[in-house]
């Protein structure tokens, strides 16, 4: 019999969890959006602006929060024979709050699609140029239709 692959999602809410998408919202966009190939591990992290500017100065040099950061685990942190942890997705509430309100969103539909792009990137994804953005996000549009989101990247009237 064959061992059924496993992705252990941890979330960690560094804020007030009230009016936030449940963890296992987030839990299941994860793993929809894993494509395997052997057990792993994943921390999603939801933080508030103030942490979320920090990190985004510290690691992109660029100022002010953003909606999402991939941090993906070096692979020496990985031991033989035991799960590949794949990363830090670190999510700031505040940021992914204003735009899923001026995109007329779910707050979960959006919370479900930047953690669906974070775990894209901690699998080697980019969208560097046009052709690795198409490639992206018709992949997102993919997961987040199986989830029964709307297409992210439809202009809403």
């Amino acid at each position: 019999m064959a061992h059924e692959q496993v992705l252990e999602v941890k979330v960690q809410y560094a804020l007030s969890r009230a009016g936030l998408p449940a963890a296992r919202t987030l839990h299941r966009a994860a793993r929809a959006a894993w494509r395997g190939g052997s057990d792993a591990g994943v921390l999603l992290r939801l933080v508030d602006a103030d942490e979320g500017a920090q990190l985004n100065l510290g690691f992109r040099g660029k100022q002010g929060a953003t909606n999402v950061l991939s941090f993906p685990a070096p692979s020496e942190m990985n031991e033989a024979g035991s799960p590949r942890f794949l990363g830090d997705i670190v999510l700031c509430a505040p940021v992914l709050a204003k735009e899923s309100a001026e995109q007329r969103k779910t707050l979960a539909g959006h919370f479900a699609h930047m953690v669906v792009h974070g775990m894209l990137h901690l699998q080697g994804m980019d969208h560097q140029n046009d052709a690795e953005a198409a490639a992206m996000e018709t992949i997102e549009r993919e997961i987040l239709g199986g989830l029964g989101y709307p297409d992210p990247y439809k202009e809403i009237p």
